[in-house]
């Protein structure tokens, strides 16, 4: 899973990007520090790896992992050359989702780009930035497919939705509002726009508003109030703690986040927003040599759940041996489980669900 963290100067979005990845990308006080795009891949907490890696005594524990990149801040004009223009926004064409910081917060020692803290006007300039760099990647396609349409259906077609979806960009609304039947929708896919991705909204907030989640303040109900009549996400952080968090060990952790009132880590919430944003969830495998997290679409069968560990499992799949998670927990081995007859053997339509222990048989 890969995430593009975008944002306006001075949001926290490289204080994020550390807090999340550890990574020590720099983190200053003036727009403009990140200027390369920072990248990092981070492990996806599942406390239940570890029991499984018990259970099995494995040589070795694989996360299921996201990939973070963190760009440059956007500004105002930013595809007109403003600032650093919009070339960093290509880094994040390839990504499964946008992780949106804003600012929620008032410090009068962190200068804000446009003099004062205001959600919907910040987001709203992002999300013109993204449209700009939209329309750039359309005009393009559109100049290409116009020399054939007028000899070819399938161009003009193409042309036709272009220019609709051009006229729908430039109204100011995003690519994913867009509707199009479902020829349409898979040749948008191919686009690869950045307004059709999916958004989460990190709201940035200080350690006092953690508590409540937020609850209590303007500035972040601003922000779910958007998210709401776009489909999107939320998730209520203070960078600058989860900064802290990031430098402790895993006891120390749970004891900081328990005297804040909190029950889980900001990277906790970005995971199950990001799951629950774009239909995910994670099976698991375990053994002597090793247990691991697999990361698949909800509604996968077997046969192709099988086929993200390697081809030849889904090409000459038999069955799936499948054991919940709490029942081999609860029984302390997979015999065991398998003697109170909580194994069960799926076929080809099985649909693997979330939790899963699952053991492929195959024959290539």
């Amino acid at each position: 899973m890969k995430l593009g963290i975008v944002g306006l100067p001075n949001v926290g979005k490289s204080t994020l990007f550390n807090s999340l990845t550890k990574a020590g990308a720099e983190v200053a006080n003036y727009p403009f520090c990140t200027i390369d795009p920072n990248i990092g891949i981070v492990p996806i907490p599942d406390e239940r790896l570890q029991i499984l890696a018990n259970l099995y005594n494995s040589e070795r524990i694989v996360p299921a992992m996201i990939e973070f990149i963190d760009i440059a801040g956007l500004v105002k004009g930013a595809s007109k050359g403003e600032g650093l223009g919009n070339q960093f926004l290509a880094n994040i064409r390839e990504v499964d989702a946008i992780i949106h910081v804003v600012r929620c917060f008032e410090d009068t020692n962190v200068i804000h780009v446009e003099g004062s803290i205001n959600p919907a006007r910040d987001i709203e300039t992002i999300n013109l930035e993204l449209i700009f760099s939209d329309l750039e990647i359309l005009e393009r396609r559109i100049s290409k497919v116009a020399r054939g349409a007028k000899n070819d259906k399938d161009l003009a077609k193409e042309l036709e939705l272009l220019e609709a979806l051009r006229a729908h960009l430039e109204e100011g609304k995003l690519a994913k509002t867009f509707s199009a039947d479902e020829d349409g929708a898979k040749l948008l896919m191919t686009y690869n726009l950045l307004t059709s991705k999916p958004v989460i909204y990190a709201a940035n907030v200080t350690e006092d508003d953690l508590a409540d989640d937020g609850e209590s303040n303007e500035y972040v109900k601003t922000v779910r109030e958007i998210a709401k009549n776009d489909n999107s996400e939320v998730f209520v952080i203070c960078a600058k703690i989860e900064q802290e968090i990031a430098e402790l060990d895993d006891d120390e952790k749970k004891m900081f986040l328990q005297e804040l009132g909190l029950s889980e880590s900001g990277l906790d919430k970005l995971v199950k927003a990001s799951y629950r944003l774009l239909g995910l969830m994670s099976y698991l495998t375990a053994g002597p040599k090793e247990t691991r997290a697999w990361t698949i679409k909800i509604g996968t069968k077997a046969p192709q759940a099988a086929g993200k560990i390697h081809s030849d499992f889904e090409r000459g799949f038999i069955r799936a041996e499948i054991v919940n998670y709490d029942h081999l927990v609860q029984c302390g081995s997979f015999n065991a489980a398998k003697e109170k007859g909580l194994v069960r053997s799926e076929g080809k339509d099985y649909v693997i669900q979330d939790g899963d222990v699952v053991l492929f048989r195959f024959n290539v």
